[in-house]
């Protein structure tokens, strides 16, 4: 519960138009769905997507909304703040109405195209060995004290990130490690935030259904560095925008990479298709750590981790320990078993810069054939689809094409668009648009030294079909897979 006329002194050029009197009414809820707006609520007209939340003004008025955030004033009855941006105005009252927890919290940003969610949960192992109770906010969840708590996007929408954030602070969390995506950071929900350190991983191609173009994108990802968001840089030096978001900046700025020179680099030592070992030099400092995960890609999320960590003051052996420590992450390129002498394994990859480092880094071990199961998701960038079957073609020995999230498209549509890329390099691929169906085709075609890689999805537990989400999990229906294969052979 907040005064209207406190939560609005955190918004500039915001104008309340009302009697003075109607300014210190008590708001008990922000709302932005018009149909779940609660009593005594403040409704925001959020605009910038499918719809304009000024057209369902009256239906959250009539809903229990006494008061509205707009960006023209409306021929309504209630007090209205009017404000240049909406959504803008949503993160930075949403943190006020929680007591503004980012400030007195340590919070560090992940954003990049691939590798936040690894780098992120890296981090906080880390972070976690070195005496921090820390909380991660992600892809696979919100995690406080150790539970995961489901979240619906990488980022979530600024009220649940404030209402988590003020929940991780009430539970004792001192550090929290965040993605960051390039949508959220396009619609501000960390507008107001105050970070202790931001992490770029890279840039590649991706989201091009939303952003015009991949200029837009990457500048969406800039806004995470400017010096009045973060103070501290920690850099992909290898990454040609990593380079550029650091030449802007006057703050602390610190690179990462194995092939330019940089403040932080490694030197791999062993690799294997199940761990890396390798020494890290962090600003002339030595580190050796022992990577339960393979592929080169995975050492610049180890790097990034580390050089944040040691930015931010934690001594190298718990930079060691903590890295050490950490058994995978669910769904990032995770070994979930073997079958007739193979290895069986699940990773996110979902644009061609993943698939192509996942593939590039289990080819490296394989003995026999590389398989790899994918699809492409419905109503997402389509252009990526041929460019994503031609990787595919290009780095395995076989494909099975198969369904993703097709949303409201056809999959076969999809898989045709894949095709497209897939057959201008090879012809060794075949179609199972199940994915059930496809994943036991793989596991049967399977044989000693053979390695299957099923991508797309990670850990996702649902399958979106026409606007309804299924319960589907590839690791469970592998697991569930081999089982059976293993107490009835012949199945």
């Amino acid at each position: 519960m907040m005064r209207l006329s406190k939560l609005i002194e955190c918004v500039k050029e915001a104008k309340l138009v009302c009697n003075e009197s109607e300014g210190e009414r008590e708001i008990d809820a922000l709302c932005v769905d018009s149909r779940k707006t609660k009593k005594n609520g403040l409704f925001f007209c959020l605009t910038g997507g499918a719809v304009d939340g000024h057209a369902y003004a009256r239906e959250a008025i009539a809903c229990g909304a006494v008061a509205l955030v707009v960006e023209k004033p409306l021929a309504v009855s209630v007090p209205q703040v009017v404000v240049p941006s909406t959504r803008e105005a949503l993160s930075r009252m949403a943190s006020a109405f929680y007591g503004f927890p980012s400030e007195r919290l340590k919070i560090i940003g992940v954003t990049g195209t691939n590798g936040k969610t690894t780098t992120a949960h890296m981090l906080a192992a880390i972070l976690e060995k070195s005496g921090k109770k820390t909380g991660l906010i992600g892809t696979l969840g919100a995690r406080i004290n150790g539970d995961y708590q489901p979240t619906d996007l990488t980022t979530p929408d600024p009220i649940d990130l404030q209402k988590t954030l003020a929940e991780m602070l009430f539970h004792g969390v001192e550090y929290v490690v965040m993605e960051a995506s390039a949508h959220a950071l396009y619609y501000q929900k960390t507008a107001g935030m105050r970070f202790v350190a931001c992490i770029f991983t890279n840039l590649t191609q991706d989201h091009l259904d939303f952003f015009p173009s991949m200029r837009a994108y990457k500048n969406a990802k800039s806004t995470l560095f400017s010096d009045s968001v973060c103070p501290i840089a920690v850099l992909n030096g290898d990454d040609e925008a990593g380079r550029g978001f650091g030449e802007e900046r006057k703050q602390r700025t610190v690179y990462y990479g194995l092939n330019t020179p940089v403040d932080a680099f490694a030197i791999v030592t062993n690799e294997t298709l199940q761990k890396s070992e390798c020494m890290l030099n962090i600003n002339d400092k030595l580190c050796r750590v022992s990577l339960s995960f393979t592929g080169r890609h995975n050492i610049y999320n180890a790097l990034a981790a580390a050089t944040c960590a040691v930015e931010l003051g934690v001594e190298l052996s718990a930079v060691s320990e903590g890295l050490s420590s950490l058994r995978g992450v669910r769904g990032r390129l995770e070994r979930i078993g073997g079958i007739n002498g193979g290895d069986v394994f699940v990773d996110f990859a979902h644009t061609p810069d993943g698939l192509d480092k996942s593939l590039a880094a289990l080819r490296a071990h394989c003995k026999g054939k590389l398989v790899c199961l994918f699809g492409c998701g419905g109503n997402r960038d389509k252009s990526k689809r041929p460019i994503m079957g031609e990787t595919v073609a290009k780095r395995s020995d076989f494909g099975v094409l198969t369904s993703d999230n097709p949303r409201y498209e056809d999959p076969l549509d999809i898989i045709s668009d894949i095709e497209k890329g897939y057959r201008r390099f090879s012809v060794k691929y075949v179609v199972v648009q199940r994915r059930e169906q496809a994943i036991r085709y793989a596991l049967d075609i399977l044989r000693k030294g053979d390695i299957l890689l099923v991508a797309g999805k990670g850990g996702e537990d649902y399958q979106e079909i026409m606007g309804i989400k299924y319960p589907f999990n590839d690791n469970d229906i592998i697991e569930k897979i081999i089982e059976e294969k293993s107490e009835h052979p012949s199945v």
